[in-house]
């Protein structure tokens, strides 16, 4: 069950799961729930490719095997992102060159 209300920030439109423990199809990875730094924080400008598009159709890339979800990004894009906030399991991004 993805969450749709009351998720801090609000803007993201539900990719953090509710409760339970992660990893859903993939099984987690590195960073679920293990308190691993992650490989970006807010602000930083990192070079990416979109891997996928999500159900929500924002564009999914990987820095270090950690998901960066990028608004208005289609399969294949190359460029440049900047950080914009940063969760257990997953960042969001936005297109700056």
């Amino acid at each position: 069950m993805y969450q749709d209300e009351g998720m801090e920030g609000g803007s993201r439109g539900g990719y953090e799961r509710r409760g339970g423990r992660g990893g859903g199809r993939g099984g987690g990875g590195m960073y679920a729930n293990s308190g691993a730094p992650k490989p970006v924080k807010p602000g930083d400008e990192v070079e990416v490719e979109v891997e996928a598009v999500a159900s929500k159709g924002d564009g999914i890339a990987k820095k270090d095997g950690f998901v960066i979800f990028i608004k208005g990004a289609a399969q294949g894009w190359k460029g440049k992102v900047r950080i914009v906030e940063v969760k257990e399991r997953f960042a969001t991004g936005e297109i700056i060159a």
